[in-house]
């Protein structure tokens, strides 16, 4: 168990936590939730003990160990796979430099006898002997195969590496386990061994996760940051959306009786005070009203970007058609000779872990990228829209946001565009941000609101939530969900592909495998269940 005891934080004037008391108990995994900059992975420093607090203390239960998932995909650069797994238990490693150190000597003394001896024996009790076999498990649940396992680090992949830093975290049954996006690079078959691997987790989890899907299917309990506070709700991230929006609308609620209640009292005394008859009625609802206080709602550090796509024209029956399309880079095959009917009302999830071809289909699309044979044909009613899964180059431009979105308006008014940029949570002084300093989040809402503009009737997205928060990614599914055109994306958002796809192509070095299903139909399908036999 580990126990948060009035932790207060304080970044000079601003307070981001204030007298939080909580206590995380074996057996249950908790999602701490809060929009961007309420502090989630502030706290779980504050937690692993990286940052003190400004107030209060971290406790945890004597003897028990703490694992945190590593951030910096480049600090075991020159260590080999297995040995950076078995690191993330520090006293066994520790406990294995030494006795390895011992062993090595040229001069073993019987006193190096004595301590080898008690080295042996904690190794032992710490289960050492099967540190190597545990840590191979780890690593292969993952998806990192044996013949990484000897690899230097250096050598990996940043996916690859992904796998094994978190591979570390989960080493040697930790009583404490702290993941910050956890599923960031991973692919679906590693995500749903993990999400197995933490259901059947016995010790105590405090996971953030922007993948609502993940969180729904590990968490026990959510551990909201919202108002300076960190509340904790039992269940999932659904029952806990689906509750406080209910809290809040009975609160409301409450509080318009009260109103009615005050109004209704105030109009009373208004009338009667003058009265004499009705004087000492007055005087007694003037003391009722005085005690009748509105509770408050505070307002959320959560916003909602309003997001809504619409089309200035309908599409006719001819939307897309590829034919044998082929692509190679850098001497790899990743289209090879494949063919898609697109239709009208077609949302397409392109699915699998063929990622780099999926992005060169889109590019190929949208004429950012050539294809080396076959070809392709747009209906000639269809307009299309495109995010791209880099979109760098789109903002390096010493311009306001104003001015960049300007570029893309049909309405060259600023009132306009302001107007647009504050549903999209760029307001006032927010407008006038230079594009080429914005973060990844706010480059995707740029986006989102200059395919908002376009009026296109084909949208393609390449990993459009990535860089987003819970809020914003809510707000781009339904928008996405009540869209009436046509959708081509690729996401890792379960939940998101679910929700909006309504037809799922993969593209594997074989050609293509397309479904006319939602995303949870074709995982359950024999295509979708078989293991993959190829990689990125």
């Amino acid at each position: 168990m580990i126990s948060a005891n009035g932790v207060t934080l304080r970044f000079g004037k601003r307070t981001l936590f204030e007298n939080v008391n909580i206590a995380f108990t074996p057996g249950n995994c908790y999602g701490l939730i809060g929009a961007n900059g309420a502090g989630k992975t502030t706290f779980l420093k504050i937690l692993s003990g990286e940052l003190e607090p400004s107030q209060g203390d971290i406790t945890m239960n004597p003897g028990e160990r703490l694992s945190v998932l590593k951030q910096d995909h480049h600090a075991y650069e020159e260590e080999n796979v297995l040995k950076t797994v078995i690191m993330g238990n520090t006293e066994l490693f520790k406990i294995m430099q030494e006795k390895d150190a011992l062993y090595a000597k040229p001069d073993f003394s019987e006193a190096d006898g004595v301590k080898a001896g008690e080295l042996e024996a904690k190794f032992a009790e710490m289960d050492g002997w099967n540190a190597e076999a545990d840590a191979a498990m780890l690593l292969n649940g993952l998806g990192l195969e044996t013949e990484f396992h000897d690899k230097y680090m250096k050598e990996l992949t940043e996916a690859q590496k992904v796998k094994v830093l978190l591979a570390q975290a989960l080493f040697g049954n930790p009583d404490v386990l702290l993941l910050d996006e956890p599923t960031n690079y991973l692919d679906i078959e590693a995500i749903e061994w993990l999400e197995e691997f933490l259901i059947n987790f016995e010790n105590t989890v405090i996971v953030v996760s922007h993948d609502r899907h993940f969180l729904n299917t590990v968490c026990t309990h959510i551990a909201d940051i919202d108002y300076g506070k960190i509340q904790v709700y039992t269940g999932n991230y659904d029952f806990w959306y689906e509750s406080s929006q209910l809290a809040l609308k009975q609160m409301k609620d409450a509080n318009k009786k009260k109103e009615e209640k005050i109004q209704e009292l105030q109009e009373f005394i208004r009338r009667f005070s003058a009265n004499a008859s009705k004087s000492k009625q007055a005087t007694s609802r003037k003391k009722l009203l005085e005690k009748i206080e509105l509770d408050e709602i505070k307002p959320s550090n959560r916003k909602y970007p309003y997001i809504h796509f619409e089309m200035d024209r309908e599409p006719g029956k001819e939307i897309l058609f590829v034919e044998n399309l082929s692509k190679t880079l850098d001497g790899k095959k990743l289209l090879n000779n494949i063919s898609i009917n697109v239709q009208n009302g077609d949302k397409i999830a392109f699915v699998g872990p063929m990622g780099l071809a999926k992005t060169e289909l889109f590019e190929i699309l949208t004429d950012n990228s050539a294809q080396e044979s076959g070809d392709f044909k747009f209906g000639i009613t269809t307009s299309v829209a495109y995010f791209p899964k880099d979109n760098s180059s789109e903002f390096n431009q010493d311009i306001s946001i104003v001015d960049w979105l300007m570029q893309y308006s049909k309405i060259k008014e600023e009132t306009f565009v302001r107007g647009f940029l504050g549903r999209m949570l760029f307001s006032g002084e927010e407008a006038l941000k230079k594009v080429n300093v914005l973060s990844g989040g706010e480059r995707v809402r740029c986006m989102l609101a200059k395919m908002m503009l376009s009026g296109a009737n084909v949208l393609i997205f390449d990993e459009p939530t990535n860089h987003l928060d819970l809020e914003s990614i809510t707000a781009l599914n339904n928008g996405l969900i009540n869209y009436k055109g046509i959708i081509l994306f690729t996401s890792h958002d379960h939940q998101f592909v679910q929700t909006i796809a309504n037809r799922i192509i993969e593209i594997t070095p074989n050609g293509l495998v397309d479904r006319r299903m939602t995303y949870d139909e074709y995982l359950e399908s024999d295509v979708g269940a078989k293991k993959r036999e190829y990689e990125l």
